[in-house]
């Protein structure tokens, strides 16, 4: 298993990293199959309230899974972003599950 977080152009910050490593250890538990994740977090200049990304990149057999999303705060990103790749995940499983 490799997990990943990075911080793109920008200070990396505890709170935001404990709230990921959170939202991935429940992924990881919820989905066994994910053999790799990494997440990225940067800002866009395109918009400047809506400018602070979250994407998520999963490998899992068979296939890679990318998730992103685009918020206000850093935080409402990964939110999003998660339940995103959460999606993808529970169609994979039901697919090798069925």
């Amino acid at each position: 298993m490799f997990n990943q977080i990075q911080y793109i152009k920008i200070p990396q910050s505890e709170t935001l990293n404990s709230y990921t490593k959170n939202k991935l250890d429940k992924l990881l538990k919820r989905f066994e199959m994910i053999q790799k994740i990494r997440v990225n977090f940067k800002l866009e200049n395109s918009t400047p309230k809506k400018g602070k990304v979250c994407e998520i990149e999963c490998s899992v057999p068979g296939g890679k899974y990318r998730a992103e999303a685009t918020m206000e705060h850093f935080e409402n990103s990964a939110k999003l972003a998660f339940e995103l790749i959460s999606r993808q995940l529970a169609k994979k499983k039901a697919l090798l599950s069925a």
